[in-house]
Formats: C-alpha cells, sequence, structure tokens
C-alpha cells in the first residue's frame, strides 16, 4: 500500500492513473488512502477524493468498493463535517442513477431486459445452457448484458445507502429521501422481489433502532420531525405495495404504522389518517374480509366527514353509499358457526388484531374493546347518521334487505335498483384524498344478499317449493350458484332446506331439525333398556321365604367381611407407604448433606486455587518489576557513558530511575541529535546550492561562444552536403532514362503474363469461395441437426419422468386401495369374532339360567339341605362329623327333624346341646352345596361368562381345592374363622 504525505498526492495520483486508463488501481489507490489510520483528520480534499472515488466505484461497478469507503468516510466525518458525507451519497446515488437511465435508453426492449426474477441472483443454468447451445446470441440477451448490470449496480446503491443511514440521527432526512427513491425504482419497474426486501430492511433497521437505546447518534422517534419522515416513508410503503398489488405486504405496511404509532404513544395527522383507512379498505376488499371492509369505510367517512371541509356534498354522499353498501355485503351469517375450539380461539385472535387496526386506540386497552359484528356496524349507521347522506337507491335498498318482508316480489324490487347502482361512481373531486370510487364492486355480494333473504322468507311461507319456481323468483344466479349459497347457509345455520333433484324440490324445515333428534338418543336408549330390564327382572319387595332372608343376610356378612379384610389391607398398606415416605424423606436429607458438603468442598478448592492463582501472580509481576529495573539500570549506564563522551549532564544521584524514565531519556537525545543533524544537513544543502549558482553563471558565456561556433560549422557541413546530392542526382536521371528504353521492349510480354497470373488467381478464388461455402453450410445443417437432437432429447426425458411420475402415482394409489381393502377384511374379521363372542355368552347365559333354576328346584326338596351359602358357624370338620354321627344316623328321628334343623337359624347354646346329646351336624357337602354354586356364578359373572377353571390362574385354583378341604373353622376352637379360609375368600 502506497503512502502519500498530503491527501493531495493520492488524488494527484490516482488522476494520473485515470488518464493513463487504469482506472482499477486508480480505485485501489483512493481506497488505501481513505480506510487508512493516518488520515482520519477530515480535510476539504477528503471530500474531492471521495467525489472522485465514488465516481470510480460507479464507473467500474464496484459496490462492495463503494460501501467501504463510505463507512471510513462516516467515521472521519461524523463528528467534523456531516454534511460533507450528505453530499457525497448524494453524488453517489445521482451517478448510479444516472447510468442506470443512460443503459436503460441504450436498451431496445425494457421489458425483456428487465424479465429477471431476482436482481441478487446469479445466472441461471438454463441461460447458461442456452448460451452454449446456440452460437449466436439474441437481442434479448444482448439488452440483458447491457441493462441489468447496471440495476444490480443500482439496486445495491440503494442498499448500501440505508445501511449506512441506518443509525444517525442528524441524517434522517436522506435516509427517508433513499427510502422513497427504492420504492419509487421498484414501482417504476414492477421489482416485487425486491420491494419486499426492502420493506423487511426497513423493518429490520427500526426493530435494532428500539432494541439498542443507547447508541450514539441514535434518532429519537419522539421528536416530531423524526416521527414524521418515518411515518412519510411507511406510508409511501403502503402506497407503492398497493400500487404493485402486494397485499400481504401492505398488510404488513399497515402493522408497520399502527407499530410505530403505539411506540410514541401517538396517533398521526387526520390527512394520512385517511391514506391509512383508504388503503386497509382496497386491502380487506381483496382479502374478501366484507366486515372489516366495511367498518374501515365507516371510519373513512368519519375521518372525511370531520376534518375535510372542503369535501363536496357529491363526493360526501358517494362515500356514504360506498359504506352502507359494504355493510350490506357483509354475511348474514355467523362463519364461525361449528368451528372447533382451536379455530375458535385462532379467530378471536385475529378479529381482536384486526380490530386494533382499524379503531387505532394506540392507548387502548385489551377489554374495551367492541366485537365487530354486522349488527353493531348496522346500528352505528343510524346513530352516526351515515343514512342520511347515501342516495335513494342505496336507502332503498337498504329497507328492502333489512326491514321488509317480500318473499315473491324481492329480487323484483332488488335488481332495477343494483342496475342504477352499477352505474354510480366515477373520479372524485381534488379535495378527496381518495382518487375514484365505483360502487359496481359491491353488486356480486349484494346479489348473493338478496338471494339469502329471498331463501330465508321463502322458508317461512313455504314447507316444500318447485325447483324451476325458486330458479324464477331468483333472476340473478343459476340454481347451480344458489344451491351453492344455499349449501353454505345450512353450514352456518342460517337456514334450513334440502334439495331433491329427483323430485325436482326444495324442502324447507326448522334450523334445529336433526340436532334435535340426535341430542338425547342415548339418554332415551339408556331409559328403553331399563325398562326392559325391569320388565324381564323385576324387582322382590318382600322375602317369601326364610332361606332368601338367610342368603340375603349370608351376603351382607360376606361384604361384612371383605370390607374389614379390604380396611386391614387398606391399613398395611399405608403402613408400608409412611415407612417408604419416612425412608425417602431419610434419604433426601443425606442426599442434601451430601450436596451441602459438595458445595463446600468445591467452594474451598475454589477459594485455594484463588489464593494459589493470586500469589502466582504477585510473584510474576515481582519478577517483571525486577527484570525491567535491571534492565532500566544497564540503559542507565549506556545512556550515562554517551553522556560522559559527550560531555553532557546525566541523571542527578538519588532521584529514583525506572525503564521508561530511562527510555525516555534516550529518545529525547536521540530526537535532539536528529534535530541538530538536519540543521547541519539544511546548512550543507545551502551551501551547496551557492556553490552551484556560481558555477553555472562563470559557465554560460563560455557555454554561448562554443554553441555559436558549432552552428557556423554545421552550415558549412549542410552546403556541402547539398551540392554532392545535386550531382549524385543527375548521375541517377540519366542511368534511369537509360534502364526505360532498354525495358521498354518487354512491356508486350509483360501484360500478357499479367493477365495469365490474374485469370489463374479468380479461378483459384472462385474454388475456394466455393468450398468455403460448402462448409458453412454443412456446419448449419449439423448444428441444426444437434439442436434438433437436443430437444427430442428434453422431450423424451420429460416424457420419460411424466410417465414414471404417472405409474409412481398407480403405485401409491393401489397400494392405498390394498390398505383400505385390508383394513374392510380386518373389521369383518373382528365383528364375525364379536357375534361369535356374542353367541358363546348368550349360550352360556342360558346354561347358568337352566343351573339356577335346577338349583331352586333342589332347593325346594325336603330333604336336601337349602342352605344358601356357608353356615356362619359350624362345630367340626365334616369327616369328624361324619365319623360321629355314623353309628346314630340311622334313627328315624334325626332323618325327620334334619329338614326342620336345616332351614331355621340353630343358635350356638343349642348346637352345643346337640353337640352334647350326639347329634352331628349336617355333612360339610349338603351344607356347602348351594354355596359353591353361587361362588362359581360369581366367578363366572367375574371372568365374563366362561367358567373360572378355564381362566383362573393355577394358584387361585389350587387354593379352591384347598379351601373345599379345609373345614370351615377351626378344630380346637368353634367359632373362629380359619386362615385357609380367609386366604381363599381374599
Amino acid at each position: 500500500m502506497a503512502t502519500f504525505s498530503k491527501p493531495e498526492n493520492a488524488l494527484k495520483r490516482a488522476e494520473e492513473l485515470i488518464n493513463v486508463g487504469q482506472k482499477q488501481e486508480a480505485l485501489q489507490v483512493l481506497h488505501d488512502f481513505i480506510t487508512s489510520r493516518r488520515y482520519r483528520a477530515w480535510q476539504k480534499t477528503h471530500e474531492r477524493i471521495m467525489f472522485k472515488y465514488v465516481e470510480l466505484c460507479v464507473d467500474l461497478r464496484r459496490g462492495r468498493f463503494a460501501k467501504d469507503g463510505l463507512i471510513q468516510y462516516r467515521i472521519v466525518c461524523q463528528q467534523v463535517n456531516i454534511n460533507s458525507l450528505e453530499e457525497v451519497i448524494k453524488h453517489f446515488m445521482h451517478l448510479a442513477s444516472e447510468r442506470a437511465e443512460l443503459a436503460r435508453n441504450q436498451a431496445q426492449a425494457l421489458e425483456e431486459a428487465l424479465d429477471v426474477e431476482d436482481l441478487e441472483a446469479d445466472k441461471r443454468p438454463e441461460d447458461l445452457m442456452l448460451s452454449f447451445v446456440s452460437g449466436e446470441k439474441g437481442k434479448d440477451r444482448s439488452d440483458r448484458e447491457l441493462v441489468t448490470p447496471w440495476f444490480k449496480f443500482l439496486w445495491e446503491t440503494y442498499r448500501t445507502v440505508l445501511e449506512i443511514l441506518r443509525n444517525n440521527s442528524r441524517l434522517e432526512s436522506l435516509y427517508a429521501m433513499t427510502a422513497h427513491r427504492a420504492f419509487q425504482f421498484c414501482k417504476q419497474y414492477k421489482r416485487t422481489t425486491e420491494f419486499r426486501r426492502l420493506c423487511e430492511i426497513i423493518r429490520n433497521h427500526l426493530v435494532n433502532l428500539n432494541k439498542y437505546r443507547d447508541q450514539r447518534d441514535r434518532p429519537d422517534l419522539s421528536a416530531p420531525e423524526s416521527l414524521q419522515l418515518y411515518l412519510d416513508t411507511r406510508f409511501e410503503q403502503l402506497k407503492v405495495a398497493t400500487e404493485l398489488c402486494l397485499w400481504q405486504e401492505g398488510f404488513r405496511s399497515i402493522e408497520d404504522i399502527y407499530g410505530l404509532m403505539c411506540l410514541v404513544k401517538k396517533t398521526p395527522k387526520p390527512s394520512l389518517m385517511v391514506v391509512y383507512y383508504a388503503k386497509l379498505t382496497e386491502i380487506f376488499w381483496t382479502s374478501s374480509s366484507h366486515l372489516h371492509h366495511a367498518y374501515a369505510w365507516l371510519k373513512l367517512f368519519s375521518l372525511q366527514k370531520s376534518f375535510n371541509k372542503n369535501l363536496s356534498q357529491k363526493d360526501l354522499q358517494l362515500i356514504a353509499s360506498s359504506v352502507v353498501l359494504a355493510a350490506l355485503s357483509v354475511p348474514p351469517y355467523d362463519q364461525t358457526y361449528g368451528a372447533s375450539h382451536f379455530e375458535l380461539e385462532n379467530v378471536k385472535e385475529q378479529r381482536l388484531r384486526v380490530a386494533n387496526l382499524i379503531g387505532f386506540e394506540v392507548e387502548g386497552k385489551a377489554e374495551s374493546k367492541e366485537v365487530l359484528s354486522r349488527a353493531s356496524l348496522l346500528s352505528e349507521l343510524v346513530s352516526k347518521g351515515v343514512m342520511t347522506c347515501v342516495t335513494q337507491e342505496v336507502k332503498d335498498l337498504y329497507h328492502i334487505l333489512e326491514y321488509e318482508f317480500l318473499p315473491l316480489d324481492l329480487s323484483m324490487k332488488v335488481q332495477p335498483l343494483l342496475s342504477k347502482i352499477s352505474k354510480l361512481g366515477g373520479k372524485m373531486s381534488s379535495a378527496s384524498n381518495v382518487p375514484e370510487l365505483q360502487l359496481s364492486q359491491y353488486v356480486p355480494a349484494l346479489e348473493k344478499l338478496a338471494t339469502l333473504r329471498l331463501l330465508q322468507q321463502v322458508s317461512q311461507v313455504y314447507q316444500t317449493i318447485q325447483i324451476d319456481s325458486l330458479s324464477k323468483m331468483i333472476p340473478f344466479f343459476d340454481f347451480v350458484v344458489v344451491e351453492k349459497i344455499s349449501v353454505e347457509a345450512v353450514k352456518h345455520n342460517f337456514i334450513a332446506m334440502k334439495a331433491d333433484h329427483m323430485k325436482g324440490a326444495v324442502f324447507f324445515g326448522k334450523q334445529s331439525i336433526e340436532s334435535e333428534g340426535l341430542r338425547n338418543h342415548l339418554s332415551t336408549l339408556t331409559e328403553s333398556l331399563s325398562k326392559v330390564r325391569i320388565m324381564i327382572y323385576p324387582p322382590v319387595m318382600k322375602a317369601a321365604k326364610l332361606g332368601e332372608a338367610l342368603s340375603g343376610l349370608t351376603e351382607v356378612v360376606e361384604k361384612e367381611h371383605k370390607r374389614l379384610l379390604a380396611r386391614k389391607s387398606l391399613i398395611e398398606k399405608r403402613k408400608e407407604e409412611q415407612e417408604r415416605l419416612l425412608l425417602e424423606k431419610e434419604r433426601e436429607e443425606e442426599s442434601k448433606r451430601l450436596k451441602l458438603q459438595k458445595i463446600a468442598e468445591e467452594a474451598e478448592q475454589k477459594r485455594l486455587a484463588a489464593e494459589f492463582e493470586q500469589r502466582k501472580n504477585q510473584r510474576i509481576l515481582r519478577e517483571i518489576e525486577e527484570r525491567e529495573l535491571e534492565e532500566a539500570q544497564a540503559l542507565l549506564e549506556e545512556t550515562q557513558k554517551g553522556a560522559k563522551k559527550k560531555g553532557k549532564k546525566v541523571l542527578p544521584e538519588g532521584e529514583k530511575i525506572t525503564k521508561q524514565t530511562v527510555m525516555e531519556m534516550a529518545l529525547s537525545e536521540q530526537l535532539r541529535e536528529k534535530q541538530e543533524m538536519e540543521k547541519k544537513l539544511v546548512k550543507l544543502a545551502k551551501t551547496m546550492d551557492h556553490l552551484e549558482r556560481a558555477k553555472r553563471e562563470e559557465n554560460a558565456p563560455l557555454i554561448e561562444a562554443a554553441y555559436q561556433e558549432h552552428l557556423a560549422d554545421e552550415a558549412a557541413l549542410h552546403e556541402r552536403e547539398q551540392q554532392q546530392e545535386v550531382e549524385l542526382s543527375k548521375l541517377r536521371h540519366d542511368g534511369d532514362l537509360e534502364l526505360k528504353r532498354r525495358l521498354s521492349r518487354m512491356l508486350e510480354n509483360k501484360k500478357i503474363f499479367e493477365a495469365t497470373v490474374v485469370s489463374h488467381r479468380e479461378a483459384e478464388f472462385n474454388r475456394l469461395r466455393r468450398e468455403r461455402q460448402e462448409r458453412m453450410n454443412q456446419i448449419i445443417e449439423a448444428r441444426k441437426q444437434q439442436r434438433e437432437a437436443s430437444r427430442k432429447m428434453i422431450f423424451f426425458l420429460r416424457s420419460e419422468e411424466e410417465r414414471l411420475k404417472k405409474l409412481h402415482e398407480e403405485e401409491e394409489a393401489r397400494k392405498r386401495e390394498e390398505a383400505e381393502r385390508r383394513k374392510r377384511e380386518e373389521a369383518e374379521h373382528k365383528a364375525k369374532l364379536d357375534e361369535i363372542a356374542e353367541k358363546q355368552r348368550q349360550r352360556e347365559l342360558e346354561l347358568e339360567e337352566k343351573e339356577r333354576k335346577r338349583r331352586e328346584e333342589v332347593l325346594g326338596k325336603p330333604k336336601v339341605v337349602p342352605a344358601a351359602g356357608p353356615t356362619p358357624l359350624t362345630v367340626s370338620h365334616p369327616a369328624e362329623a361324619g365319623a360321629t354321627a355314623g353309628p346314630t344316623s340311622p334313627a328315624p328321628a334325626a332323618a325327620a327333624a334334619a329338614p326342620a334343623a336345616s332351614t331355621k337359624y340353630v343358635p350356638k347354646f343349642k348346637r352345643m346341646a346337640m353337640e352334647g346329646a350326639g347329634q352331628a351336624p349336617p355333612p360339610e357337602s349338603e351344607r356347602r352345596g348351594v354355596n359353591s354354586g353361587r361362588s362359581d356364578d360369581r366367578a363366572s359373572e367375574r371372568w365374563g361368562g366362561s367358567r373360572p377353571d378355564d381362566r383362573a390362574p393355577d394358584r387361585w385354583r389350587d387354593g379352591d381345592r384347598d379351601r373345599d378341604r379345609r373345614p370351615a373353622f377351626g378344630g380346637s376352637k368353634p367359632g373362629t374363622w380359619s386362615s385357609s379360609r380367609s386366604r381363599g375368600e381374599r
């Protein structure tokens, strides 16, 4: 990198390089000068250098160099002369715009030249392939190469300037002007992609501005001038977005304006709010949000009526008519009917967001927001006096569609009014901020509303109507369109109707015709099944027999026993849970103690490490100081030696010596010696100048005398050479005449030879030209064949790709059909299995019913003991009872008394007396016969109707067998429950 003592030298060097055609080297020289840290003090020359620098950047299209240079120049002149940076940037943008416009004027076809999707993208692959296939470039591609690079450079220029000025409070106006020029660039050349990027860049600049509020030279949005510049930029962005039909970007611009106003807590001027709401109406109408469109029109009407005093009565009437028609265009039903909870939440959030944009309350609370609806909108039209300003046609249409009941004459009265309304509108006056207004855009929505009103009124009068009659009553649409409208209305619970095309009729009914019938079907089915169950199994009010009462008592005892067992197990579980909680608590306390101990150990280790590091640093600092002191002593000794030789004074004794002091003394001594040497050199140069001047004054007369002598010698020499040249010319002329006389005899032969040579060369030229033409024809034909082959190959590849895609889609469809078929087969198989299981359950129920009837018959016989379960109190084991009763069993009295004793409750003291008398209790098998059957029934019910032996685990079946083999009471203590019985029941 070259260094210059003055900035003028760098500018002079750059101009010299430009004059010899080396612009790139000149740009590099200026770039090195601008980015150097040696030239940070601003001078007027810096501005001239920057002008030349940006001119070179534009000529060479070096956007990156321009950005680097402008950033460095901003650092140089930020605090000294910021206006210089403004002038340089304006000059830079002017040059870029001028060169881009010049390139555009040179191009003949602008549309083809600008047919690029993205100005920041490189060449597309198909363009490269086309450039290799075709031998010559067409005019469109030449225009593209001429115009597109300059437009890319201009777009890069705008981005660079915006990036440089984004956080500079002194150049806010230049930032706004650059943004406006960039918007106009996108608008003029229909650059939608660049416009989206530009909006995102400006949006990010504002976000960073709010994020880093403590930056130096940051723009203050609370200042009125800054706020107005930012607002003007956003409104210009909104206008360009709507003109380019970028409605999504337009809505985001609306949100940007609202967010900016919420940030500074201030509402814009009415003139800007009129533009805001005018663009909002266009955006909502394009997005088919008729309700929000109507509210925006209402806000616009209120602003125009309140603040625009120059608005004519005709324009105000036209705006009021637009407000009413926009309100009537809103569908008369709730479009969120039947939506899910998630969808309702999304709709609620979206409506609140749009309501904020329409209401424009920068300090409003969420709970104070009103719900936007069609009914509230129509009531506001009446309360705010909008209906008094509309035309008579709009007023009549409003009353017909909203208040009158004309099921047969509705379309006849609405159609002429719509024809008149469609002709209203046109250019607005200059006092209005809305340039043009056409009411014909609302006619389709009004026709749809009239159709819905007619269907609603007809449904209240008729139950059935012919399709032909209904089509004649609705002249706006065909019946296919009417059917679509009616389907939408039925979906949102506005009307209830069905169209039967086989009968050619439309049936009307109640709006809840299907929902009421299906709402309580489960409760109705439950009541019916309960009635059927009561009819099959009627409830028993009183116990007819003592056995049934005893059986109920046995069940109560069993339930109580189970409850006690459950309570015991619950108490055990609670004890176990409490022990577990205590163990966990102790474990947690132990872990906390270990953790605290570990933390204390780590803190101690950190403290020891910090102390060790501190001691280490102190030792290193002490060593460094000692080393520096030794070096200072050495330097001092050298300095004292030199000073003593020259007779200079050294440092005084007793003064504290440091390395810095010695180095400063040495540097000052060197500087002093250097100054003395420079003075000696200046004196010597003056002496040499005087000596040289004296020598030249003495030599001047001698040089003049020698020069005159040299002139005389040259004149004499010239005369002699001139005389010799004349004599030689005469001799050459005589010789030439003699040569011409001798050669004139061969002139005829020369002409004949010349004609022969010319004819041979002409024939050779014609032959070569024919061969060249043949080669060119062959090359052209070969290129044609190559292009045809490439086109056929591309067509074949595309056809093959489509065929493979079609095969893939067919394979996917076949797989889906196969999966559906498998699902159907599985469902059918499952249904068959369910049917078989149901039949099996019915058979088991029938067997259980037969078994129950058989047991009842058995219990009814007098010789069988009708015990309803295990007797709560028995004396001894059945085997012991059998052994004891063996000798006395033939007694007829005992046999006669057995049935009577088995059918009633026997107290404990009587049983003891019977045992003392030698009477045996009934056998275990007879006492447990009925109970075993009931236990089997309960087991079958527990296992879904099947036998418990088939499904119960082996340990349960073993437990049942053990229970049957063991006595119900202990042999030693009568009246106590055995543990085996308890385990079996548990």
